[in-house]
């Protein structure tokens, strides 16, 4: 079967956005410092007997779902099958990644990398287990929806 741009054989509803992502974490208050300082997302609860945190930016009741497991072995270095990285988009400008940059540098965190996607410009980093992370802001420039020329243009470094 051969799918094409566009096209879906489903026989329900339509997917409108990714509903929340999960995590397995060594330390539960070390992920929250982590995803609420660099990231900004807010605590909206915890359950399994505190064992667990659902975050959010505020569009629903949970974007991210932390739930502790110990040591254990982390996320696979190197190209692999599996979960590259998540984004979170936290703007609307470059301003505002800048300003994020800033932040994340004060609190001592340590960036990975930055991108120019063309249609958007992204900061890298890793939570403290290890999972790769893209902060991203979206280049109003650039209309996404009538132009798909940003597929084919090489990701570029971006000097913010």
């Amino acid at each position: 079967m051969s799918v094409t741009k566009g096209e879906s054989r489903r026989k329900y509803g339509t997917v409108t956005e990714l509903g929340h992502v999960v995590y397995y974490v060594k330390n539960l208050e070390t992920s929250l410092k982590f995803y609420h300082e660099a990231v900004g997302l807010k605590v909206s609860g915890k359950i399994f007997n505190g064992r667990a945190a659902l975050l959010t930016g505020g569009r629903t009741h949970h974007e991210l779902l932390l739930i502790q497991v110990g040591e254990a072995t982390g996320p696979l270095a190197g190209k692999r099958i599996g979960l590259y990285h998540v984004g979170w988009k936290i703007g609307e400008s470059l301003q505002e990644l800048r300003q994020a940059r800033d932040s994340i540098l004060e609190q001592g965190y340590q960036i990975d990398g930055l991108s120019d996607h063309t249609v958007s410009q992204s900061i890298y980093l890793r939570d403290p287990d290890g999972n790769e992370v893209e902060l991203f802001v979206d280049n109003p420039a650039f209309d996404w929806k009538s132009d798909t020329s940003w597929m084919e243009a090489p990701v570029k470094p971006l000097a913010l």
